[in-house]
């Protein structure tokens, strides 16, 4: 019995450090099916679909969102990672228009499926009695309870997950195993009665700590929304951001003081420092080479025009 506790301790510490190799900053362990917060997290998210402030991102109804179980026979154990995608030069826009930083790289969904793979590959040959599912954003996963209940970190006032060390800076990727782990502790929220996220967004999305009505958000209306023209009270807030918006992480204490991922997957393409009002004239042509190979790409060339002339309504 101590030998299989022994060898349970092991094996759950090698496949957290095997993360870390892979170029993930943090890793953790959950049980299946986790603990009693899994059960609040998903009553939330039943109040906000009953409330329909997911408005057009209708994938957010599936079932299998929760109940995690349905997603691979046997599970027994999540293994959940953060990759870090700040860049120091993000920061370094010298136009009016602005691109949500996550998105500035490489596409991340690419990036963390691959460096999960590998470590599906190293599971296949440490662990070969242990079956692997992959889980990158598109999958219907309780993300970032799972993420919490691992002890990457905590669901802050913006919705986002926050590291303690990383700030919210992550885009998070999840491997469900069939092989019974040692589970990390889950985190508790460390956002105590700081309410900046809340105070600073120009839309009011944050109706409340902990939930966004989408269809107040910036980062939906330029991103997900398939509307022809951008509503009046959004357009006139958007301040210059023509995908995502970043303005509730940038005023989080979290994100004062975390550490920089310079690598070529994080590096923001050069097209983007160039995007200005003259980008306009970009044909389709133009636009899709510049989006190849970044989650951008998910925002349609009229989209972008769309964007940009909401932008230049209000100057």
């Amino acid at each position: 019995m101590i030998n299989t506790i022994q060898n349970k301790k092991t094996i759950t510490k090698k496949i957290k450090e095997r993360a870390i190799v892979e170029g993930f900053s943090i890793s953790g362990i959950a049980s299946i099916p986790g603990s009693s917060r899994l059960k609040l997290r998903t009553n939330s998210l039943e109040r906000w679909l009953s409330s329909n402030y997911h408005a057009e991102m209708k994938w957010m109804e599936a079932e299998k969102r929760k109940n995690i179980g349905t997603l691979l026979k046997g599970a027994k154990s999540v293994l959940s990672v953060g990759f870090t995608y700040i860049n120091s030069q993000n920061n370094n826009q010298n136009n009016n228009l602005k691109v949500g930083k996550f998105s500035q790289g490489e596409d991340y969904h690419k990036v963390i499926y691959k460096k999960l793979k590998n470590i599906g590959k190293w599971i296949n040959q440490e662990i070969p009695d242990c079956k692997w599912k992959i889980c990158v954003d598109t999958a219907p996963l309780l993300e970032k309870a799972w993420a919490e209940e691992s002890g990457l970190g905590w669901i802050g006032k913006n919705s986002n997950l926050i590291s303690q060390k990383n700030g919210s800076w992550l885009t998070l990727g999840f491997m469900i195993l069939t092989k019974d782990l040692v589970p990390d502790k889950p985190h508790h929220s460390l956002c105590g009665k700081c309410d900046k996220c809340i105070e600073h967004c120009p839309t009011k999305a944050i109706v409340e700590p902990f939930v966004i009505q989408s269809d107040l958000c910036i980062a939906y209306h330029t991103i997900e929304s398939r509307e022809k023209t951008i509503p009046k009270k959004i357009e006139k807030n958007l301040n210059g951001w023509v995908a995502g918006c970043d303005i509730c992480q940038d005023v989080c204490p979290w994100n004062k003081a975390v550490p920089y991922n310079n690598t070529f997957e994080t590096t923001p393409k050069k097209w983007i420092n160039h995007l200005n009002n003259e980008s306009l004239n970009w044909d389709d042509k133009t636009w899709q080479e510049n989006l190849k190979g970044t989650t951008l790409k998910r925002i349609k060339p009229w989209m972008w025009r769309r964007n940009i002339k909401a932008n230049l309504i209000n100057k």
